[in-house]
């Protein structure tokens, strides 16, 4: 079998340190299916990572998804098997451009997304994920948000809530190449297809589309509809993984990679755990507001 080596070798390696492997939806099939113990949207990881019982946490996913989970726990070791894989909205807005916004909007509440730097989420009043955002944006009772740093999931959110969102220019490098010609594209091509879209897609996508939810929504969705045919515009893995749980569904693929998740592989997952790399540290300057403003999110 092409993986069985670093499968076996991964499977014993948790046993041996007490490990647990927490898989993001955007993971290939033999990550996600071989060896996580835990899957799911960065909601999902959030919450499983705050009750991990286990001495070592591998975050199979992008760089602040395991700046989260040490977040959350903080007296275990928590590894990425490459520190390169990041993300074009963690890239996207800094601290010191939330300073600048609290100066240009006095008293206005910060709403950031998960997929931020945990230097960012420290200078916020709450997280969010996709799954939750209207929720945490409505739970705050005020008229105004700076919901950060995600563009269109500003204001594919604001066409579902009366709270007035003041966005910021970040995207998903995945999602923003989606178009609304690719719906009606794939409508014409694949009769009676269910288009389902993810939140961080443009919104004249996400207006095209016959439902938007983030991955575990999505899943949810086909699990609940058993729609005859869906698409899924997300990132390619999403497809692949779910398909296996619904062999009733046809997949169409037209999907976009996330190069930043595919730096994540069997063979870097093995060596993180035998030579405990690499290891998430958080400046602990930072750790107590960044930890808050997740918690404050887990408890919307």
């Amino acid at each position: 079998m092409l993986y069985e080596d670093d499968i076996d070798a991964i499977l014993r390696l948790k046993r041996d340190r007490n490990a647990v492997i927490l898989a993001h939806n955007y993971q290939t099939p033999e990550i996600f299916h071989g060896v996580a113990d835990i899957v799911g949207d960065s909601l999902a990881l959030a919450r499983k990572a705050a009750e991990v019982d286990a001495d070592v946490i591998v975050l199979a996913g992008v760089h602040f998804m395991a700046e989260t989970a040490k977040l959350l726990n903080p007296d275990k070791t928590v590894l990425i098997p490459d520190l390169a894989a990041g993300c074009s909205l963690a890239d996207s807005i800094t601290p010191a451009d939330i300073a600048l916004l609290r100066e240009a909007h006095p008293g206005v509440p910060v709403v950031t997304y998960v997929n931020t730097s945990a230097a960012v989420k420290a200078a916020s009043d709450i997280c969010c994920t996709s799954g939750n955002a209207r929720q945490v944006v409505e739970s705050l009772g005020v008229p105004r948000v700076l919901m950060l740093p995600d563009e269109y999931l500003a204001k594919n959110v604001a066409r579902e809530t009366d709270v007035e969102l003041i966005a910021w220019h970040g995207r998903c490098e995945v999602h923003e190449l989606f178009t609304a010609a690719d719906v009606r594209e794939l409508r014409d091509s694949w009769p009676g297809v269910t288009i389902l879209a993810h939140p961080e897609c443009p919104p004249d996508v996400v207006a095209e589309a016959d439902f938007s939810g983030s991955t575990a929504v999505m899943s949810d969705y086909v699990g609940q509809q058993k729609p005859a045919r869906v698409v899924l515009l997300t990132e390619c893995s999403m497809s692949d993984n779910v398909a296996v749980d619904h062999p009733d569904v046809e997949f169409v693929r037209p999907c976009n990679l996330c190069p930043h998740m595919k730096r994540i592989s069997l063979s870097n997952i093995r060596a993180a755990l035998e030579l405990n790399q690499h290891e998430v540290t958080i400046d602990p300057a930072i750790v107590e507001p960044a930890r808050r403003a997740v918690q404050r999110m887990l408890d919307v």
